[in-house]
């Protein structure tokens, strides 16, 4: 049986402090990790034999989504925001993935897409999931960018989801999942976090305008 531990990991310092009553946090794993989405289980969605051998930690998170592999070589990205009214989930995906696509493309980063409910694409290949957890009126919006990692990392970890969005069409991860470098983009670590940064200091003033 692996253990699954509770979901501790830096980014969710900012959801349950309680001032600001809104803010970001930036962060590049220093560790490989596997994060399963609330409703996931291990027996489901997890290669257990790999995860063992490698010895990777394993945790859940309280939102929603899929499974997500954390790596040196992704971002996280994650959001807080006290809102006065919730909206429709999707539109909340929409708006803050907005940002970082908007981010990326100040960055010469080009034929970005919203895709599915949560995801980033280009074209039609997956650099970015998120997820939404709400907590009274708070808002946690929480991503994973793919900077530099391989897709082979993520297919030995995780076995093709229950759940799929459309565009998805079934392909396996070396189909469906891209990285910002395999896309040409050699992006430091410190440059994108230099730009989201940028554009994610205006969300509060946007979502709760005085």
């Amino acid at each position: 049986m692996l253990e699954i531990r509770k979901y501790d990991l830096p980014d969710m310092d900012i959801l349950y402090r309680d001032e600001p009553a809104s803010d970001y946090f930036l962060w590049v794993p220093d560790d490989f990790y596997i994060v399963l989405g609330n409703s996931n289980k291990p027996e489901r969605n997890l290669i257990e034999k790999n995860i063992r051998d490698d010895d990777v930690t394993v945790y859940k998170r309280p939102s929603g989504g899929e499974t997500v592999v954390l790596t040196p070589r992704t971002l996280v990205v994650s959001v807080k925001v006290t809102l006065t009214k919730f909206s429709n989930p999707r539109a909340h995906f929409r708006y803050f993935n907005q940002q970082i696509m908007d981010a990326l493309a100040s960055m010469g980063v080009e034929n970005l897409y919203y895709r599915g409910i949560s995801d980033v694409a280009i074209e039609d290949r997956k650099i970015l999931g998120s997820s939404i957890y709400r907590r009274r009126k708070v808002l946690f919006y929480h991503a994973v960018l793919n900077v530099s990692e391989s897709v082979e990392t993520i297919a030995r970890y995780i076995k093709h989801p229950d759940r799929e969005p459309d565009y998805r069409s079934g392909r396996p991860h070396h189909e469906f999942v891209t990285s910002l470098h395999d896309e040409g983009y050699r992006f430091s670590m410190k440059q994108l976090r230099a730009t989201l940064a940028e554009f994610l200091q205006a969300i509060d003033n946007e979502l709760n305008p005085a």
